[in-house]
C-alpha cells in the first residue's frame, strides 16, 4: 500500500513554497509564527473575511482574472454556496492552490487530509474537547516533532494551549481546508444511539435534537438516503452510504411520534394523517451550508416509515475527471454532444448516476451564447446559468406539457429529466428532429435493449434512427478506499469457478486483484466513493441501416460489438486491473455478456 506521510506531504508543500519564493511569491518558515499582519485580523476571522481575502489574493497569483470577480460573486450568491465550493467545482482554481494560497494567509504551510488521512490513534491524541473546539488534529509525530492541522492557525492561544500536552516536542502547524477537516473530527463523534440516550435523559428538545444529530451524520458520511424504519419496539435507523443500506441505530418507539410529527410539519404535510403516503420537502441548513431534503412518508403494519432523500444544492462532482469515463468513451461523448441536434439518452436503474452524468454534459455545454433547459422532477441540483424547471403535477406542468411549452422558448439545448410515456417519446424525438440537442434518462437494461423500447413505445424506426446520437448505459460500483487498499494472488482455475468467463478477460495463470481491507475511515466497509461504468452505443451509418429494419436488442448489440462497443462488464473490469473496485462489486452491478 503506497502513501506518503503527513510529513512528507507538508515538506513536500514547504518545497512548493520555497520554489515560489524563488519567483515573486514569499518564502514561509515552516516553523514560524503565524502572520497577522494582513488587512483583515486572521485571529477573529470569519468565512467573509477569509473569501476576501482568497479572491484577492487568487487575483494577484493570476488564478482568477479580475473580470471574473463579478460573474463568481454573482454564482455564489444566488446559489448560496461558499466560494472555495465554487472555485473547485467549476475547475477554476484547484483545490491545492486555494489550500496553499489561505495557508500562506496563516504563514503556515497546507497539508490536503483527503489525500493525507492521519490515522484514529493519531487524532485521539489530542482531547476531544480541544480537538473539536479549536479544530485541530494531530497529522503525524515522532519523538522530537508534531504536526497538527487546522482550519484557523492564528487562533487566539492555540498554541499555548497545544504546547503543553506535548511536552519539549517541537509542535509546528498546518492548515487545511474546513471540509478535510470535518471528515477527520468524526472521529470523535460518539455513536448515535449514544447521543440519543443523553437527549432522552436530558428531557429538553427530544425531536428536534434527534433529527439535527441524525442529518448531522448523514451530511459528514455523505448519505443519500436516511431511512426511519419502525419496528415493534423500537424505529431503526439506516443510512445508504456509497449505495448501500448500513444501520446507523435505534431510538425508543414511544419517542418516535414527536419526531414523525416535527418533519410533517416542517415538510408542510398533515400530521393528522396516518393511513396513506404523503410526500414533502425540507431545507436543512448546515454551517450556513443549505441542504434540501425530499421526504416520503408510507403507513406500514408497525407505523409510518419515512425516507429521506439528500439533495445536495450545488454539486461539487459534475464533471468528467470524476465521473469514471474512460478515455475512448470521452472522446465518443465529447464528439456527440458537440453535434448540432439530436438525442442523447442514458439508461440504468434507478440510482445509477444518469441524471449526474446529464448534469455533467450540460455543465460542460454551459456558456453565455447558449440556452440551456431542463424539466425535471425533482431539480436536484441547481445549475448557474441553466434554467431549470421543476415538474408540477398540481398546476399540469409535467414532462410531457413542460416538454411543448420549452420548445417554444427558443432552446439549443433541452434536458428532459425523463421519458416515461409515449407522448413524452414523441415530443423528444420531434424536438430533436427540429434542430435541438435534447438529453434524457430512459429506463432500460443496457444500451442495446433502449432502441427495442423506444420502438414499442410508438417511435417509428425511421424517425428514431434520424434522430438518436447515443445511448449510454451505466452503473455504480463502489471504489476501494485507497488508505486500507490490499492485493492478493488468485490462480485462473480458481477463479473461473467465480467467474466462469474469466478466461475471456484474463490470459496469465496468476491474477492481481485488490480489495479493501477496511478501516476506521471507510466504516470498515473497504470503500469509499463510487464512480459509473459505462456502455455507449452511437448510431453509426450501418446503426442507422438497422435500426430501420425494427431489430432485436441482441442484433444491434452484435453490430455495437462489431463497431468496437465494450460492455458494462469490460468497462468495469478495466477498473478491476488497475485496483479501483473489487471483482465481487462489478459482479454485483453488471453481468458478462
Amino acid at each position: 500500500m503506497d502513501q506518503t506521510s503527513p510529513t512528507q506531504q507538508a515538506k513536500v508543500v514547504q518545497a512548493q513554497n520555497q520554489v515560489a519564493g524563488a519567483n515573486g511569491s514569499p518564502k514561509e518558515d515552516p516553523h514560524s509564527q503565524p502572520n497577522t499582519t494582513d488587512s483583515v485580523n486572521l485571529g477573529a476571522y470569519n468565512k467573509q473575511d477569509l473569501e476576501v481575502l482568497l479572491k484577492d489574493s487568487l487575483v494577484k497569483k493570476g488564478f482568477i482574472k479580475p473580470e471574473s470577480i463579478k460573474d463568481i460573486e454573482h454564482a455564489i450568491t444566488t446559489y448560496n454556496i461558499n466560494l472555495i465550493d465554487y472555485l473547485i467545482s467549476q475547475n477554476i482554481v484547484s483545490k491545492e492552490n486555494i489550500g496553499q494560497t489561505i495557508a500562506e494567509h496563516f504563514g503556515c504551510n497546507y497539508i490536503d487530509l483527503e489525500v493525507n488521512q492521519p490515522s484514529k490513534e493519531l487524532i485521539r491524541t489530542l482531547p476531544e474537547e480541544i480537538s473539536i473546539g479549536y479544530r485541530i488534529v494531530v497529522v503525524d509525530a515522532d519523538d522530537q516533532n508534531v504536526l497538527l492541522a487546522t482550519d484557523n492557525p492564528s487562533s487566539s492561544g492555540l498554541l499555548a494551549k497545544i504546547q503543553p500536552i506535548f511536552g519539549s516536542k517541537h509542535v509546528s502547524l498546518a492548515y487545511s481546508l474546513p471540509e478535510d477537516l470535518d471528515s477527520v473530527l468524526v472521529y470523535y463523534r460518539k455513536p448515535l444511539e449514544t447521543r440519543f440516550n443523553k437527549i432522552i435523559q436530558e428531557q429538553a428538545h427530544i425531536a428536534p435534537e434527534i433529527i439535527d444529530e441524525i442529518i448531522k451524520d448523514a451530511i459528514i458520511l455523505d448519505v443519500s438516503d436516511i431511512h426511519f424504519e419502525p419496528q415493534e419496539n423500537v424505529v431503526v435507523i439506516r443510512f445508504r452510504i456509497d449505495g448501500v443500506l448500513h444501520e446507523a441505530g435505534q431510538i425508543p418507539k414511544q419517542y418516535y411520534e414527536k419526531i414523525l410529527n416535527r418533519l410533517k410539519v416542517q415538510s408542510n404535510m398533515r400530521i393528522d394523517e396516518h393511513g396513506s403516503s404523503q410526500d414533502g420537502a425540507i431545507r436543512y441548513v448546515a454551517d450556513e451550508e443549505p441542504i434540501d431534503i425530499r421526504i416520503s412518508i408510507v403507513p406500514t403494519l408497525d407505523g409510518e416509515k419515512v425516507a429521506l432523500r439528500l439533495l445536495a444544492g450545488y454539486s461539487r462532482n459534475l464533471n468528467f475527471k470524476n465521473l469514471g469515463f474512460n478515455v475512448v468513451n470521452l472522446k465518443t461523448i465529447n464528439t456527440q454532444i458537440h453535434r448540432p441536434f439530436g438525442m442523447i439518452v442514458t439508461t440504468g436503474p434507478t440510482g445509477s448516476g444518469k441524471t449526474t452524468t446529464l448534469y455533467a454534459l450540460l455543465k460542460l455545454l454551459n456558456n453565455p451564447d447558449i440556452n440551456l433547459t431542463t424539466i425535471e422532477d425533482p431539480v436536484e441540483y441547481k445549475i448557474y446559468g441553466v434554467n431549470q424547471i421543476q415538474v408540477n403535477a398540481s398546476t399540469n406542468l409535467t414532462f410531457t406539457e413542460g416538454l411543448r411549452t420549452i420548445v417554444r422558448q427558443d432552446p439549443d439545448i433541452i434536458l428532459v429529466g425523463e421519458i416515461r410515456d409515449k407522448a413524452t417519446a414523441k415530443l423528444a424525438v420531434n424536438a430533436a428532429l427540429t434542430g435541438h440537442l435534447l438529453f434524457s434518462t430512459f429506463h432500460a437494461n443496457d444500451a442495446s435493449t433502449a432502441i427495442p423500447r423506444f420502438m414499442d413505445m410508438g417511435v417509428e424506426p425511421f424517425l428514431l434512427a434520424s434522430t438518436l446520437n447515443a445511448i449510454i448505459a451505466q452503473r455504480l460500483v463502489r471504489l476501494i478506499h485507497p488508505q486500507c487498499r490490499m492485493k492478493y494472488t488468485v490462480s485462473l482455475e480458481d477463479l473461473k469457478a467465480h467467474l466462469p468467463t474469466a478466461g475471456n478477460y484474463f490470459k496469465e495463470p496468476k491474477v492481481t486483484l485488490y480489495y479493501g481491507k477496511g478501516c476506521e475511515a471507510c466504516n470498515y466497509t473497504g470503500f469509499k466513493g463510487r464512480s459509473a461504468i459505462y456502455e455507449i452505443i452511437t448510431v453509426t451509418p450501418n446503426m442507422k441501416k438497422l435500426i430501420m429494419q425494427n431489430p432485436s436488442g441482441e442484433e444491434i448489440w452484435q453490430l455495437a460489438r462489431s463497431e468496437g462497443v465494450k460492455s458494462l462488464f469490460e468497462d468495469g473490469l478495466d477498473k478491476v486491473k488497475a485496483g479501483r473496485t473489487t471483482l465481487e462489486e462489478l459482479m454485483r452491478v453488471a453481468e458478462s455478456k
